[in-house]
């Protein structure tokens, strides 16, 4: 199967990262081939992929907002779990994974790619059923995060009892809940978010190790799955670099 990938961001990743197929690259006619798009164009030289300039009229038919470009390319590369194992090793860093539990919403699932690129996870585990996938519109959600991740797809009760097999403690987001002050962010981590609406199935809260819960200040009592997880992330990044001095 093939999929068109829009937007200059998305697109430069695509190229960069190197995982997809990459069949062919559509600029628009008379756009500027400056900034970014010269370095879409270096990086399409490269790797040798062919390059068709068509009206922008079709580009606008391939995606939202293309942004003069897009690429065709191969399905998304899911991985195993044990390739995201052998990413922490070769890393020699503490196990750090993200999982996540039926999120639905492709601009939810793209935000938590991004953030967890940015921190650098060594892995995603998404459900095989229910959840968005990563589609085109994830990649464009990400602004091509998504590109550079190990993403596998699994059942996720199941993964966290390997997770926890392979050293790491469980924690789970979920709103009003007592946290813990010796929630374990600095070690080895798997940290699930829940559905937007209805947050971690019960099967998969039966497997974590802590409940972790964000405080909540103002009128607003809770936060998108997204920015709740996106700061959690970030939490645990501050957390491993304390431990890591």
């Amino acid at each position: 199967m093939k999929e068109w990938i829009t937007g200059r961001n998305p697109v430069m990743e695509v190229m960069q990262a190197k995982r997809r197929q990459v069949f062919r690259l559509l600029l628009a006619s008379g756009v500027e081939e400056k900034g970014r798009i010269a370095e879409i164009l270096r990086a399409a030289a490269l790797i040798k992929v062919p390059v068709e300039r068509v009206a922008r009229e079709r580009l606008e038919r391939l995606g939202e907002n293309p942004q003069g470009v897009a690429v065709e390319v191969g399905v998304y590369p899911y991985v195993e779990l044990y390739d995201i194992y052998d990413l922490a090793k070769e890393r020699n860093e503490a196990l750090f994974v993200l999982v996540l539990d039926v999120i639905q919403n492709p601009q939810n699932l793209g935000t938590l790619l991004r953030t967890a690129e940015a921190v650098g996870v060594h892995g995603v585990i998404n459900p095989q059923h229910r959840a968005a996938e990563v589609t085109p519109a994830v990649v464009s959600a990400s602004a091509g995060a998504s590109e550079h991740l190990l993403i596998t797809r699994g059942n996720i009760a199941r993964s966290l009892e390997q997770l926890k097999e392979a050293g790491a403690w469980v924690v789970g987001l979920a709103e009003g809940e007592d946290s813990s002050a010796e929630v374990p962010l600095g070690g080895p981590i798997a940290l699930v978010v829940g559905n937007e609406g209805e947050g971690m199935r019960a099967l998969v809260r039966q497997q974590c190790d802590y409940i972790l819960s964000l405080p909540m200040r103002g009128r607003i009592q809770s936060l998108n799955a997204a920015v709740a997880g996106s700061i959690v992330l970030y939490q645990v990044l501050l957390a491993r670099q304390k431990t890591s001095r």
